[in-house]
């Protein structure tokens, strides 16, 4: 069978004419002929009945109208599919990211992307760093933010992006609120509001108490950062976030004090799949977080050698 006979039976089905069909077609009306006699062979049935001077659908020639219709469909739709995935100012882009970067971090820079790429479409994905991992190793995503960066890994990989630094975040009322640094195991004794299990924060945070020499005991857990600032604030507990998770104050007031000891930080990165041609539209955006990442850390970086 082949997609030439698909095309002409649709096209005689729908005009119930052979003549009308070759003219739109663009052939000789006896071509047309010939495929469908072809096509009514190999399957063994009957697709039309003659009518007067116009061509009918049998009962199984309309059932085979509605799956042919689909096929070409199909075909069609994945012929654009092709077309935008060589077009860098086409197509869509399916992001992940974790929670912790929808806030500010994923908004930001895909408006900055869209400005440069604005026929450009996303179609985007939260997840925990384990289904990021097994979204793009599904082939479910084309590129994904992610913290920690994986060391190594198989079937994924990327660049790190930026290090970043995490506060401590105090209730108002704390007793260390108004300093401006402090040691980590200064809060040996407080109730801690963590992010839940499979959270790539939570293993940070933990960790980084345990070489300050004490186990957080946690309290209350949340799953999104303005849950853990809400919670915080309430007087619930204190917890550790990354400053650009403390950009935007919500209605309820935290303390933001920097810990001198020891240095907590995660680091972003995006990944795509190894050995794998990425859709080129995915490419230009990936060398776009390149430049957008470095010169954000120029800009960081400026900022802290002026003298104040």
């Amino acid at each position: 069978m082949e997609l030439r006979q698909l095309y002409y039976f649709v096209k005689v089905a729908k005009k119930e004419h052979v003549t009308q069909a070759a003219e739109e077609l663009h052939v000789a009306q006896s071509a047309v002929s010939r495929q469908i006699h072809q096509l009514e062979e190999e399957l063994g049935v009957k697709l039309f009945l003659q009518k007067g001077r116009n061509l009918q659908l049998t009962p199984v020639g309309q059932l085979f109208l509605k799956r042919a219709e689909v096929i070409l469909e199909d075909l069609e739709k994945a012929v654009v599919e092709i077309h935008e995935f060589m077009d860098p100012e086409k197509g869509e882009i399916r992001l992940g990211f974790p929670h912790s970067l929808g806030v500010t971090v994923v908004p930001q820079v895909v408006a900055s992307f869209r400005k440069l790429h604005p026929n450009v479409q996303f179609r985007f994905r939260q997840g925990m760093y384990p289904s990021l991992i097994r979204d793009m190793v599904k082939g479910e995503i084309d590129l994904a933010f992610i913290s920690p960066f994986p060391d190594e890994h198989e079937q994924v990989c990327g660049e790190v992006l930026l290090t970043e630094e995490l506060f401590a975040i105090l209730p108002t009322t704390h007793q260390l609120a108004g300093e401006q640094e402090i040691e980590l195991s200064q809060l040996k004794d407080d109730t801690f509001v963590m992010f839940g299990e499979g959270y790539s924060l939570r293993p940070i945070v933990y960790e980084a108490c345990e070489e300050a020499g004490f186990t957080p005991k946690i309290g209350f857990e949340g799953e999104e950062t303005e849950t853990i600032r809400g919670l915080v604030a309430a007087g619930m507990g204190v917890s550790l976030l990354p400053e650009m998770a403390l950009y935007h104050a919500g209605v309820l007031q935290t303390a933001k004090v920097r810990i001198r000891s020891p240095k907590v930080t995660r680091n972003i990165g995006i990944i795509h799949r190894s050995n794998e041609k990425m859709p080129l539209v995915a490419k230009v955006f990936h060398s776009f977080l390149i430049r957008y990442f470095k010169e954000l850390e120029d800009k960081q970086g400026n900022k802290e050698t002026v003298s104040p």
